[in-house]
């Protein structure tokens, strides 16, 4: 299956959510700007919850995702894990842009 991504501007991020001491999930959703906007769901697990960390809400990213499907008794689920978010992140640091000997000048 080639690279699967998507852009679109974030529309949710949710508290992590720890299912067991070896497993928890983040979700975030984001909105294409398509003619018919979607909102898609995404989840990271563990090890990569973080990738979405430096991203906030109202922000522009593209998402490299991996379909996931799965049988439970007679139902078929899917879910869409994402492993990397690209975007212009905003350092928590960063108050704004200015820089402080700015006004000295």
């Amino acid at each position: 299956m080639s690279e699967l991504t998507i852009k679109g501007v974030i529309k949710l991020i949710k508290p992590i959510n720890v299912i067991s001491d070896k497993f928890s999930v983040r979700e975030f959703v984001i909105t294409t700007a398509d003619k018919y906007p979607q909102h898609i769901i995404f989840q990271t697990v563990n090890d990569r919850m973080d990738i979405i960390a430096p991203y906030g809400e109202g922000q522009e990213v593209t998402v490299s995702y991996n379909v996931r499907g799965r049988e439970v008794g007679d139902k078929y689920y899917n879910t869409l894990d994402a492993w990397k978010v690209q975007g212009e992140a905003t350092p928590a640091s960063v108050v704004n842009d200015q820089m402080p000997w700015d006004d000295a000048f």
